[in-house]
């Protein structure tokens, strides 16, 4: 069943006004209340000429104000694109360019990344105090509470055309945005919403505000850990809000874990939404060291990130909770699998996730040859396309047997019990905390420094990111230091792309072909 999500959340709202759709640590909002606060955003949109279609940027940490500007495009017709808070003035620009976007809706606290961008073709900003503005307000921007000046304004059907862009990490390149069907994003994620708690898919609005007036429908409060603006924080968020349950958040750009913890008590989370071990093993270490357990999960889900069996093991040591360790892109998915609902069950084993294949070279399917090797693909409802690159969206959604596949390039061997291997991207990308990183963009900031005359950049393992970025760098300048390089590198990249372990030589020491002898490179470092 193909649905707006705004349209359901609209339901929901008429009929359990009064409950609790968004909890934060300043304070919360009824489901009335979000669907008011999105008509007058939606009012606001439309008095700044912000037309269906076009694109309006959120640029915030987990805050309710985001999930009012999804209401209110979602309702409108308006694009939402989430993008990573962690961006500076050079990669927030080029993604502002990359998808036309006419609105742009910020943290306050991320202000001075935004007081140094150009215009960029931006309409109109709007800030969300979410701490004192540091420096002097932009001309022509407006705080967004400027949305209480409006009467709420939402059209009578949200319309079918509505679309989500959402950009990927990079894995293969710079950032691209993959484009999403609101409607078609809903019958994805019906699975997710309702089989995974046993009950049978829905075919009708009607049926889901009955499903989600059933006292025996298990309502979720859900704490998205991850950062919004990642597909399985964002669309378990979006889920929450269709069976009429509360969504927790933890509005800071760094995870302070002992109020995650107390949020989790006090507000009886069932839900937890964590990025691996990076998330998870804090955690749980905050929740040991100060007693009493995390009794009301009864679920944790991650995605896109190493997530070890030890710390599975401590979380299902404080809670009776299954834990479902995804294996997912942007672009589609899920693909695979591993649950446990206990220590006695690890270690969990991936599985493939229905409509999930494994393609050979030749794209034939090899999912059920034990001992086969090959890429991970999904067959489906999937995103429209890639905006702005027809190569690439040809590339990666492939018409395989008159159906059409995603590929996202996770290489796997099939195991005899009919679980898999999985063996890593088929790229050079660094996958540190559930970010992912291009090493080709991390080169470019360290050669753009005047005393960089070589360098080439890596991942190394890490116990709790996964993986860290590493750089070796070549120079004649004897004062070069690693804190300097990472200070230089501030001003360009994003905090989680810099650079942790640095070394510096004199030469790369590169083969006549120019390539790197990465194994001695990754093994100086380990060693040093």
């Amino acid at each position: 069943m193909k649905l707006n999500y705004a349209e359901i959340w609209r339901a929901v709202a008429e009929r359990f006004g009064e409950r609790t759709a968004v909890v934060t640590s300043d304070g919360s909002l009824t489901y009335v209340e979000l669907l008011d606060r999105a008509g007058r955003l939606a009012a606001l949109f439309r008095a700044h000429d912000i037309r269906p279609g076009e694109r309006v940027m959120l640029f915030m940490h987990n805050r309710a104000e985001h999930l009012v500007a999804l209401f209110a495009s979602y309702m409108t017709g308006i694009t939402p694109v989430p993008v990573n808070f962690r961006y500076r003035e050079k990669e927030l620009g080029e993604l502002i360019d990359d998808c036309d976007a006419v609105a742009l809706v910020f943290a306050a606290s991320l202000a001075p990344v935004i007081d140094r961008l150009d215009a960029h073709g931006i309409r109109l900003r709007l800030r969300v105090d979410d701490e004192d503005r540091p420096g002097e307000p932009l001309e022509g921007e407006l705080p967004f509470d400027a949305l209480e000046q409006f009467d709420p304004d939402l059209p009578e059907h949200a319309p079918e055309s509505g679309e989500l862009f959402l950009y990927t990490g990079g894995t293969t390149g710079r950032p691209k945005a993959v484009v999403w069907s609101v409607a078609e994003l809903f019958e994805v994620q019906m699975y997710s919403i309702f089989g995974t708690i046993g009950l049978d898919e829905p075919t009708s609005l009607e049926e889901i505000i009955r499903i989600a007036s059933d006292p025996t429908t298990p309502i979720p409060v859900t704490m998205p850990l991850a950062p919004m603006m990642h597909g399985t924080a964002l669309f378990t968020s979006m889920n929450t809000l269709v069976l009429g349950g509360t969504i927790v958040l933890l509005p800071k750009a760094s995870l302070d874990v002992d109020a995650a913890v107390a949020l989790i008590r006090q507000h009886s989370v069932t839900r937890l939404i964590v990025a691996g071990d990076a998330i998870a093993a804090p955690i749980a270490e905050a929740a040991e060291r100060t007693g009493g357990g995390l009794d009301s999960l009864e679920s944790a889900i991650s995605s896109g990130m190493r997530f070890t069996d030890d710390v599975k093991a401590r979380l299902h040591a404080l809670a009776d909770m299954t834990i479902t360790d995804l294996l997912a892109s942007t672009e589609g998915g899920p693909y695979a699998v591993a649950v446990s609902r206990g220590a006695d069950d690890l270690p969990a084993r991936l599985r493939l996730f229905p409509g999930a294949v494994v393609l050979d070279d030749d794209d034939r399917e090899v999912q059920d040859v034990p001992g086969a090797h090959g890429v991970l693909a999904f067959r489906g409802t999937l995103p429209k396309r890639y905006h702005g690159d027809e190569a690439k969206t040809a590339e990666t959604f492939k018409v395989i047997g008159g159906r059409r596949h995603v590929v996202a390039g996770d290489l796997v061997d099939v195991s005899a019990d009919g679980t898999i291997d999985l063996l890593g991207r088929g790229s050079a990308v660094v996958n540190t905390g559930g970010e992912k990183v291009f090493p080709a963009e991390v080169e470019e900031a360290l050669l753009a420094h005047p005393d960089v005359d070589d360098a080439v950049v890596f991942g190394m393992p890490d116990e709790r990111f996964g993986e860290v970025v590493a750089a070796v760098i070549a120079t004649d300048a004897s004062g070069l230091t690693p804190e300097a390089v990472r200070e230089h590198c501030a001003a360009l990249i994003a905090g989680y792309k810099k650079p942790r372990l640095i070394s510096i030589r004199t030469s790369l020491e590169r083969s006549p072909s120019g390539k790197v002898d990465m194994r001695r490179m990754k093994a100086e470092l380990t060693e040093g």
